[in-house]
């Protein structure tokens, strides 16, 4: 009987697990729990938008028990997942796999979300990490395909866009202290040290020109003039590796299309995989082995390197050692 009632506790805890699993269209109950989250979410996204409103003071105890329900609804579902994290880490102890889910992306943006409530009249940066609540609907969109070829774009990319980003900082940079040189001594109050031609910098190369600091001096207009140029080509860079990343990432989801009868083997999770709650980082780590496409239901997407895996994912794999999953 013991050994029965250990065995039952587990097949619902990996009930519960496989329900709170976002993105997983094919169970209804998990699909319902995916509503409600996103609803929730943006109900309390809304609530914080509006109770901003001196206007709707009036509102203010409806705002409160829309926003603690909400809470509420993010504190189960924050103990349920680390209750079932050894599901999210299989292979890995209890206490490593609910370590793991809490040092993540998506446990410490979990924990970020609840805590301002209990101090939301405390320090100014409790109130602040209110705003982490819109990261929350990152975890919605993390297991569906567009935002995984954005992830990926980003990843892949990340060397390009760093050096542009610090190019434009040197820019923004030499830029100022240049602005501040030649405003200083005419402008004393609007150019009074380097920040507030730091300031003028980033809102003239970002194209953004608020126009609360301008230069008047001859020599400042010419540098305003030449910067100008610079910011408009300096920020086009980013856009141009990030555009460039989406065609090659467009083009690789092609190729592996046309080749997947060929040269790609498929395999099915099922129940008994132990793939199940791996990224595919993991999978190709641990199994020598790369993961081209995944269909989920009726849907195929190119999965990024934190994609995980679930159960009755079909993936499309170059074959290496072997595809028994």
């Amino acid at each position: 009987m013991y050994n029965t009632g250990m065995k039952k506790k587990d097949l619902f805890k990996k009930r519960i697990f496989e329900i709170i699993q976002i993105g997983n269209t094919s169970d209804m109950p998990s699909r319902t729990f995916d509503i409600i989250l996103v609803a929730a979410i943006i109900l309390n996204i809304l609530t914080l938008f509006l109770e901003t409103f001196d206007s709707l003071s009036a509102w203010s105890d409806v705002f409160f028990v829309t926003e603690s329900v909400t809470i509420l609804f993010f504190c189960i579902e924050y103990a349920l997942r680390i209750w079932t994290a050894e599901f999210l880490f299989p292979g890995r102890s209890r206490a490593e796999a609910t370590w793991r889910f809490l040092i993540s992306f998506d446990g410490i943006v979990d924990l970020l979300t609840i805590l301002p409530f209990f101090w939301m009249s405390g320090f100014v940066a409790f109130r602040m990490l209110r705003v982490v609540r819109i990261f929350h609907l990152f975890r919605v969109n993390t297991n569906y395909d567009s935002f995984n070829v954005i992830k990926s774009v980003i990843y892949e990319k990340r060397n390009q866009l760093a050096s542009s980003i610090f190019i434009i900082i040197l820019l923004m940079l030499a830029s100022s202290l240049c602005m501040y040189s030649a405003e200083h001594d005419t402008q004393p109050e609007a150019f009074a040290n380097a920040f507030s031609g730091l300031w003028w910098s980033v809102s003239t190369m970002l194209t953004v020109g608020y126009g609360d600091i301008y230069p008047v001096t001859i020599a400042g207009q010419i540098m305003a003039i030449i910067i100008a140029f610079l910011g408009v080509g300096v920020v086009a860079i980013p856009t141009g590796i990030i555009s460039a990343g989406f065609v090659e990432q467009y083009t690789k989801a092609q190729n592996a299309a046309s080749s997947l009868e060929v040269s790609i083997n498929t395999v099915i999770v099922d129940i008994d995989s132990k793939w199940i709650g791996l990224t595919v980082r993991e999978i190709e780590e641990q199994y020598h082995m790369v993961i081209v496409v995944v269909r989920r239901n009726n849907t195929l997407l190119q999965p990024g390197e934190d994609y995980r895996v679930q159960m009755k994912d079909v993936l499309a794999v170059y074959h290496k050692i072997s595809h028994t999953a």
